[in-house]
């Protein structure tokens, strides 16, 4: 383990050296390509070239300087841990919120996600993001354990504009809803809407997703329900795991029907 260690310390001391060894796996490169991708001087360009040549991670051929195979097998490990530490890094902020056992998807695929959390002057930003994401959408899919007054109200607005809605919530979720006069009066117009079709489920939904066309969306809160982020990416792999567990809500769902808007009325 302390080989390994020292390895790992060898190649943290200098940017360059991942730089490098990434290139040449990548391709062949000579000098001057490997001085103009990563700015490093010849002089330490020679002495990181000697080091990976020692170690047999790089050979000269006549295109250039090319990774060995277990060269590649270092390569590939320096690439996947500076995507992780990437990601850790940009959602570590938030990382306490992420429903981690929930996610069917590689966390990595979310380090270039975009993360909006609340304010001062503006608490429901998170809410305000996924409206925005709604808006500019021509289909929107939801699967959720609540559905708040400004996004139903958004929906509503969207819906009788053109907008494509399926949403699948939980039974509590619907009925909060119907037990607040005005909410259900726009929870009623949707269910009236050609447009809007909405599930419920009996079981608990643990997350709060919005799938806006290509972009998916999740709402994050804290242990006490509090709202703290929302993050959105529009990465193929995060897309298919929220368009496949949307279809199992769905499946596995009823239709909203007229004894759920009924509320105390």
């Amino acid at each position: 383990m302390d080989r390994v260690f020292a390895e790992m310390e060898f190649l943290a001391r200098s940017a360059n050296r991942g730089d490098v060894l990434t290139l040449v796996a990548e391709a062949p490169h000579d000098r001057g390509a490997l001085a103009a991708e990563t700015g490093a001087s010849q002089p330490t360009l020679g002495r990181i070239l000697r080091d990976f040549e020692e170690r047999d991670w790089v050979r000269a051929t006549e295109r250039g300087y090319t990774a060995t195979a277990t060269g590649r097998l270092v390569a590939a490990g320096v690439t996947e841990l500076s995507e992780s530490l990437a990601a850790e890094l940009h959602l570590r902020e938030i990382s306490e919120w992420l429903p981690v056992d929930d996610l069917g998807f590689d966390l990595k695929r979310l380090g270039e996600a975009t993360i909006t959390t609340p304010t001062q002057t503006r608490p429901s930003a998170p809410i305000s993001r996924v409206i925005e994401l709604i808006e500019t959408a021509d289909r929107v899919r939801v699967f959720s354990h609540a559905f708040n007054e400004q996004t139903l109200a958004a929906v509503v607005e969207w819906v009788a504009d053109g907008g494509q809605f399926e949403g699948v919530f939980s039974a509590a979720a619907i009925d909060a809803v119907a037990h607040e006069t005005g909410l259900r009066g726009q929870l009623k117009q949707l269910y009236a809407a050609d447009d809007a079709t909405i599930r419920v489920i009996e079981d608990d939904i643990p997350l709060a997703v919005t799938v806006a066309d290509d972009t998916v969306s999740l709402l994050l809160r804290d242990e006490q329900g509090r709202l703290q982020a929302a993050v959105d990416t529009d990465d193929s792999d995060v897309k298919t795991w929220a368009t496949a567990r949307h279809s199992d809500y769905w499946a596995s769902a009823r239709p909203l029907d007229e004894t759920d808007l009924a509320g105390d009325a």
